[in-house]
């Protein structure tokens, strides 16, 4: 019987184990989780379960009785820390070894910590997995002043839960606007009001310098000298992918491990899936690492059936989302190459698109609590329709009719 290794207990690793089972795959599967828990979904630890409207239950992608009925074998709270791939084994740091016949690296990606002085004091937090996010819910209810460092998805999401909750919320940004790698400035400046009316205060190109306190932090100084009272950090640096294991084994690997179209790496049964690939994608012609549930899905159904000797070709248009208070930011493609920008609707009823075009050519929209046109902008982006701005601004124009 063909045995195959999951290494990583992530969303890609779930879909993919998901996949073989609904395909009927008969041989063993074995998942490594450096985590004690349950494989669980990780974007509700700084939204719904952050805010206690989503309990830890309902985090989990399966109960206990899937993995036991399917035969799955967990070796939770366990990491591999080395992969032989000549003699197909896995040495893992309980000390025990195992074999594989196939391997899949899903290994997702880690926090980037920063190094700064104070930053071995308590009440200093950095968001990844769901002890971090029960640490964070422990120390927001008895904190009153919450500094947070970087204002991208994750501490933009954070700040919403925590200004309901403290006195005071901050927010540093070494930029000059939140979210200034992923959307126009006019999508800045609308989340930057909204946060704004409801009580945190940006401070805008620039960088934490040092965290002062004796035990717990006290106080946040910032690079241009301003000091800012605070009885909990938290830190959103970005992710770094966890490529390590692959590459002392040998796989190729460049920002990601690097896979075909198939989910493949260069060596022969190893493939990898979700946040840690660098993969190519032909409709956007570049390779990617993408950092998105909806990667680290489609990638892994991609992986899967490659596992099963049935390939079929990941070629996806990438699309995001973030909540923040009861607005909803969605996002479809890659804007960075437009050469034009056009608004359909208005910023002032809360609901609005921003559709970006080269040479007229749609290559990505960006949606303000605009949920029903956003399904059908992500076959627009995708069939790269034609489309003219006085087309994108008129709100009699149906969006449907230019489903190709």
């Amino acid at each position: 019987m063909e045995n195959l290794v999951i290494i990583g207990a992530g969303q890609s690793a779930i879909q993919c184990i998901t996949t073989l089972k609904k395909e009927g795959y008969s041989g063993s599967i074995t998942l490594i989780g450096d985590e004690e828990h349950l494989p669980y979904q990780r974007p509700p630890l700084s939204k719904g379960f952050l805010d206690d409207t989503v309990n830890k239950e309902r985090l989990y992608f399966k109960k206990l009785e899937f993995y036991t009925e399917n035969r799955i074998q967990l070796r939770l709270g366990t990491s591999a820390e080395k992969v032989n791939i000549t003699d197909k084994s896995i040495f893992l740091s309980d000390g025990n070894e195992i074999g594989f016949d196939k391997l899949v690296f899903a290994t997702g990606s880690r926090v980037r910590y920063l190094d700064f002085p104070g930053s071995n004091l308590e009440s200093i937090h950095y968001l990844r997995g769901l002890d971090d996010s029960e640490a964070i819910k422990r120390d927001l209810d008895k904190s009153q002043n919450i500094v947070i460092v970087g204002a991208g998805y994750i501490g933009l999401e954070v700040a919403a839960i925590a200004s309901k909750k403290c006195a005071s919320v901050s927010v540093l940004e070494m930029a000059d606007r939140v979210m200034n790698r992923t959307v126009d400035p006019q999508i800045s400046d609308y989340f930057t009001s909204l946060h704004e009316n409801n009580g945190v205060e940006f401070l805008f190109n620039n960088s934490l310098k040092e965290i002062v306190g004796s035990k717990r932090a006290e106080k946040v100084i910032c690079s241009d000298g301003t000091e800012i009272k605070a009885d909990m950090v938290i830190i959103g640096a970005g992710i770094v992918p966890n490529i390590e294991i692959a590459k002392e084994s040998g796989i190729t690997c460049e920002n990601g491990i690097l896979v075909d179209e198939f989910a493949r790496t260069n060596s022969n049964n190893v493939f990898a899936c979700g946040d840690c690939t660098s993969h190519p994608n032909k409709l956007l012609n570049k390779r990617l690492r993408l950092e998105s549930v909806h990667n680290a899905m489609e990638q892994a159904k991609t992986a899967a059936f490659s596992v099963l000797d049935k390939p079929a070709e990941y070629n996806q248009i990438p699309w995001f989302w973030s909540d923040q208070y009861d607005h909803k930011l969605q996002i479809v493609g890659l804007s960075g190459e437009h050469d034009s920008v056009t608004m359909r609707g208005d910023t002032k009823e809360f609901k609005f698109m921003l559709f970006y075009t080269k040479e007229d050519k749609l290559i990505a929209v960006d949606s303000v609590n605009n949920p029903k046109e956003f399904l059908i902008c992500r076959k627009l982006v995708t069939n790269k329709v034609t489309i003219k701005s006085e087309m994108i601004s008129d709100p009699k124009m149906d969006l449907n009719d230019l489903i190709q």
